[in-house]
Parts: C-alpha cells; sequence; structure tokens
C-alpha cells in the first residue's frame, strides 16, 4: 500500500498543471509576464495536454479547475509585485529555467 502511495504522489508532482486565480490571496506565486526572454526567470511552452507536462521545466499546463492543480498563480500587473517573471515562448524546446534560484517557487 505505501508503495502504491509513493508511485501516485511521485506521479502527481511531476506534472506542471498550473490555474490562474482571481486573487492574489489565492495565489501560491505572483506571476508576471516579461516582453522579453532575457528578462524572465523562466521561459515557458504552454502545452495542450497534462501527459505533455513533464516536472518543473517551463512545460506548463492550465488546469480547468483550481484542485487539479499543482499551482495556483496570480498574474501581477507590475514587475515588482511578482515572485516570479515569465516569457511565453513559441517553441517547447526553449522552455526552461534561466533563474535556478527561483525554481523553488514551482516545486
Amino acid at each position: 500500500m505505501l508503495t502504491i502511495l509513493l508511485v501516485v504522489s511521485s506521479v502527481c508532482t511531476y506534472a506542471q498543471k498550473v490555474f490562474p486565480v482571481k486573487y492574489p490571496s489565492q495565489a501560491d506565486v505572483k506571476v508576471f509576464v516579461v516582453d522579453y526572454p532575457n528578462q524572465a526567470d523562466l521561459n515557458v511552452y504552454k502545452v495542450e495536454y497534462q501527459s505533455q507536462s513533464n516536472g518543473n521545466k517551463g512545460l506548463w499546463y492550465e488546469a480547468k479547475y483550481a484542485s487539479a492543480s499543482d499551482k495556483k498563480l496570480y498574474f501581477v500587473k507590475y514587475a515588482n509585485q511578482s515572485d516570479l517573471k515569465i516569457y511565453y515562448v513559441e517553441y517547447r524546446n526553449q522552455a526552461g529555467w534561466r533563474n535556478k534560484a527561483k525554481k523553488h517557487l514551482l516545486e
């Protein structure tokens, strides 16, 4: 039973499922979208299917419900209000951490 629980929990934490929330108090992480990739802590590629997101590598799947997500995100209007700065990339292979010191925010 314990083995099954460990396997299930490791699979659940492996996917990077995010959910945007309406209020800062609901968020795990406050995010700001920057204009250029070199300004970002993390370059993000949005995947279409949950199975395409793997780990904390910048491949995000937007969950339909907050309860189905790993992290709840609040998108702020100004960079100085954020915990994490992201840039949406066009191609999957461009995704990844630029500032690994902030990686713990999404673990």
